[in-house]
């Protein structure tokens, strides 16, 4: 390859717009949120759907919840936030079933108590 064979395709490989990375599936985000509260005498349980792409569904901030899980590439859970909570014993269940970016995913974790959940879910069960 002659030098300027060489530059002219560096040149167009440069030059060239950015082609974002393509998740595998179609695309589509819709995922089933629930949280289950053990042991409450009333209804203990209560479901939202939550879409992305644009976001929307019966989630109560479907924006926040939805940049949250692009930011975490689609994890539920995370480390700790270093709020504080109480060590007050009321457990939830949180799950979520659907698809991510087209991909089957489900998640299923039990916290001792709402704030302990929300420090390691952020707004994505906060409903």
């Amino acid at each position: 390859m002659s030098n300027i064979t060489a530059v002219i395709t560096g040149a167009v490989i440069a030059l060239s717009p950015a082609v974002p990375a393509r998740h595998s599936g179609n695309g589509t985000t819709s995922l089933q949120l629930t949280l289950t509260h053990p042991g409450r005498t009333t209804s203990g349980t209560h479901a939202v759907t939550l879409t992305c792409d644009p976001p929307g569904g019966r989630h109560p901030d479907a924006a926040r919840a939805c940049s949250e899980l692009e930011g975490s590439g689609g994890k539920f859970a995370h480390a700790p936030d270093g709020r504080m909570c109480t060590q007050v014993y009321a457990p939830v269940v949180a799950q979520a079933k659907g698809r991510w970016h087209g991909n089957p995913v489900s998640f299923h974790a039990h916290y001792a108590n709402d704030c302990a959940m929300h420090s390691r879910t952020g707004s994505v069960f906060a409903f």
